[in-house]
């Protein structure tokens, strides 16, 4: 007996009602248009990139070049990169600029800390406090305060003053080469706002009864310092030094300022960056510079690195 497989006709699908499709149609439309009005506010954003990813990649093909400006880039390979370990004046600005950073980040995120705490223990007219201590670090290292603070350690400035009131002589702070380096890591010192306030949030966050509880087991202010503040805030303070290394590395403005762009006196004050310009900008050394700017990249890539490297060891991210 032979068996038929019956075959049975698809049934005919009726098509969507017209309002359907059109509300279909409209949601398209409605998220085509959402999609350009994202693209429309992303523009300015990819407009800057472009000065950003062309110079960055132009630089680094202007780093195995002779350019001066004037003629055409010639290429001469790592030749640029070799030189670098024969210029004492190069290697005396890494030497400024290693100095100035190992110093004042420290300084400056002990002082901020040792403020944060003063200001968390909830004294009157807070805010007030706070936007004063915060001031300097807005302002910055701007042009009026690097020269504000060449007045200040000038020969008849309030410093040189100051200490004639206690019999001692004047200092020329900003011509002596033993001075001029510790006169800008005070002003590094003092812009230490920024980090203060970051500190400050972070210390509102740990819960009083830590304090509490090591002060009724009989701990010291110095062991809930050292056992409760500093591990609870450990994140913070990771945050703050890659934050101040990265800008310490990039130091120019104060450099500049305070000798008229010559880094002295006797080059100490002659930062890296400053002879970065110099190079680039003072003796049209373009492939010189760029090469010099590619090796602070790596420089500060490699410091960072280290730090995150040792943050295993001392950043506590626990509850």
């Amino acid at each position: 007996m032979s068996t038929e497989t019956a075959v049975m006709p698809e049934a005919d699908v009726p098509p969507a009602p017209e309002h359907q499709r059109l509300s279909a149609g409209r949601r398209r439309g409605r998220r085509a248009r959402k999609d350009r009005a994202g693209y429309l506010f992303l523009l300015p954003w990819f407009i800057g990139m472009l000065f950003t990813v062309v110079p960055f990649f132009a630089s680094l093909y202007l780093a195995f070049t002779d350019y001066n400006l004037l003629n055409p880039p010639k290429w001469i390979g790592l030749e640029n990169f070799t030189a670098m370990f024969r210029d004492p004046v190069l290697v005396k600005s890494l030497k400024v600029t290693f100095v100035y950073t190992f110093v004042s980040v420290p300084l400056s995120l002990a002082a901020a800390l040792g403020v944060a705490m003063i200001l968390n223990k909830g004294i009157r007219a807070l805010p007030v406090y706070r936007a004063v201590f915060y001031l300097p670090s807005l302002l910055g290292a701007s042009v009026a305060v690097v020269l504000l603070w060449r007045y200040v350690f000038g020969l008849d400035g309030i410093v040189n003053a100051l200490l004639g009131w206690f019999g001692a002589p004047a200092i020329a702070w900003t011509s002596d080469p033993d001075y001029a380096l510790t006169t800008l890591i005070i002003l590094h010192v003092w812009t230490f706002g920024s980090p203060m306030v970051i500190f400050l949030a972070g210390l509102r966050q740990i819960p009083v009864m830590y304090y509490e509880a090591a002060a009724v087991d009989g701990a010291s202010r110095w062991r809930r310092f050292r056992s409760i503040t500093l591990p609870l805030l450990s994140p913070i303070i990771f945050f703050n030094l890659i934050q101040s290394l990265i800008a310490s590395f990039q130091t120019f403005t104060q450099g500049f300022v305070m000798n008229d762009g010559g880094g002295g006196p006797a080059n100490s004050t002659l930062f890296y960056n400053l002879y970065l310009y110099q190079q680039g900008f003072n003796q049209f050394h373009m492939g010189y510079a760029s090469a010099m700017a590619w090796t602070l990249l790596v420089i500060i890539a490699a410091f960072t690195a280290l730090t995150f490297f040792s943050a295993k060891y001392w950043v506590n991210y626990d509850n």
